[in-house]
């Protein structure tokens, strides 16, 4: 995250109007949604083991399922259903 891929971002974020928010190093409460998220991949690919130790069919399985649990933080919507709703705003307002 440090790297200087996010040269630009102070760009990007006058261009589009937004806000880019960095976390501190080792401090994974500051990325709670990402490390929940990280947490329930976890229950397929142990740490420690290889993303390539797994087919493309059952990465493509866990992401189903993660894409389909509903998440408290969502309104207890499943990210799909969020992700699908955030599309009709942009699409039909």
């Amino acid at each position: 995250d440090n790297g200087s891929e996010f040269s630009e971002l102070g760009a990007i974020e006058k261009l589009v109007d937004t806000k880019v928010y960095f976390t501190h190093p080792y401090s994974s409460w500051e990325r709670g949604t990402n490390e929940r998220h990280n947490g329930l991949i976890r229950r397929f690919i142990p740490k420690g083991r290889s993303i390539s130790e797994f087919s493309i069919e059952a990465i493509g399985r866990i992401q189903n399922w993660c894409n389909t649990l509903p998440r408290k933080i969502l309104g207890y919507l499943t990210p799909d259903e969020s992700f699908e709703d955030q599309l009709r705003e942009i699409l039909y307002d």
